[in-house]
């Protein structure tokens, strides 16, 4: 079977998964101060953001 055109990952998801609304593709963008940053320096950011957060319920 020959393809006519390439298929996007919407697609190629819908075929696979069937359509619905629970999951949807989404572009992500970078912030640029966040790609000039060393691996170091990114763990403590997130470290930091895990530390502000309230405590769960139990």
């Amino acid at each position: 079977m020959r393809r006519l055109r390439s298929l996007s990952e919407a697609e190629c998801y819908a075929r696979c998964y069937g359509p619905g609304e629970a999951v949807r593709i989404v572009r992500v963008t970078r912030r640029r101060s966040y790609a000039r940053m060393s691996g170091e320096e990114l763990r403590r950011l997130f470290e930091l953001r895990l530390d502000l957060r309230e405590p769960e319920a139990a």
